[in-house]
């Protein structure tokens, strides 16, 4: 099976954009979209989010939507995604007009990744108060239906719990035969990954060979259920990378990677984090990270998307990931 890759470009979310000049962030930003437009990447992706993580700072997150209209217009080859839209952020009416507008300036290179909402801080922040679990996935599942019949039929007319839309017209249609590619992401197994059963193209799913295999397990007994083909559905990981030539290299890049998350985030939440980054998957050389990642690529792994903390200051990793692991993985 042929793996495919993705890559997030830092928009300072994860605090991977402090101490470069706000004023100076697109030009980092579109120069790794540029760089992966020009390499082996099939995708480049942002996170939809407004205050950073795991700490709302001051520090500036750029907007998920802006930045994919300006990655339109700047890219050529690369697809361009999002991981994840939050559905209850924007009417699904307007955010599928957005994701078809988008489509067309970028030439049909849109994906469209959406879920339920998680974090509270920001839904509370912006006014969209924070909605139990049941209701954030009933949104997501209405406003799916919306923004498939809307690419489907240039107009969307749907009466639900959480969403009327009455004849909203959404032209021009997305470049891409039968609209934009929908990632529908979360593991939430009763509710989610029916979902994704019922209307997904790309599934993204936690990237541990335990998880990932359990997961996909779930899935498949709900594509049997609702009656679609499980194979048809892409299977999609995302993986925090630390990578060295050799083991000394990748501790000095732990090292300085937690040196630039320790004013921020503080000693708990970074030692918190740290924990989790060493742990990671695409932590160690070059060798390790691909015998990890075969094992769940063997799983069904088809298309992982990698994020690179340290992208805006440095990309030699980077390039190391290029050289040595796509294509032992691809």
């Amino acid at each position: 099976m042929t793996m495919r890759f993705g890559m997030f470009v830092p928009q300072g979310w994860r605090f991977d954009l402090v101490g470069i000049d706000p004023a100076e962030q697109w030009s980092v930003m579109s120069s790794l979209a540029a760089h992966a437009d020009a390499g082996p990447w099939e995708s480049i992706w942002v996170y939809d989010h407004f205050h950073t993580t795991p700490v709302p700072s001051e520090e500036a997150t750029h907007e998920a939507w802006s930045l994919m209209a300006a990655f339109a217009a700047s890219t050529s080859r690369v697809r361009l995604g999002q991981m994840c839209t939050c559905m209850a952020y924007r009417n699904p009416a307007y955010l599928a007009k957005v994701a078809a507008t988008i489509d067309v300036i970028s030439g049909g290179r849109v994906e469209m990744g959406i879920g339920g909402g998680w974090y509270e801080h920001e839904w509370r922040a912006y006014g969209y108060g924070f909605p139990r679990a049941g209701i954030r996935l009933g949104m997501l599942d209405e406003g799916v239906q919306i923004m498939a019949q809307a690419w489907r039929d240039g107009v969307a007319t749907f009466a639900g719990e959480h969403y009327q839309v009455d004849g909203a017209i959404v032209r021009p249609l997305p470049l891409q035969e039968g609209g934009i590619p929908l990632w529908i992401a979360g593991g939430g197994e009763k509710v989610t990954l029916r979902i994704v059963a019922k209307y997904g193209q790309y599934a993204n799913l936690d990237g541990s060979l335990e998880g990932f295999s359990h997961k996909s397990r779930v899935l498949a007994q709900h594509c049997a259920d609702v009656g679609t083909d499980f194979d048809a559905i892409t299977r999609s990981a995302n993986y925090n990378v630390m990578i060295g030539a050799t083991e000394a290299e990748v501790e000095e890049r732990l090292r300085v990677h937690e040196e630039r998350l320790l004013p921020h985030l503080g000693p708990e939440r970074t030692a918190d984090h740290m924990a989790g980054q060493r742990a990671a998957l695409a932590t160690g050389t070059p060798e390790q990270v691909v015998e990890r990642l075969s094992a769940v690529k063997d799983a069904g792994l088809s298309y992982g998307i990698f994020y690179f903390s340290e992208a805006a200051y440095d990309r030699s990793s980077l390039e190391l990931f290029e050289r040595e692991v796509i294509p032992a993985l691809s």
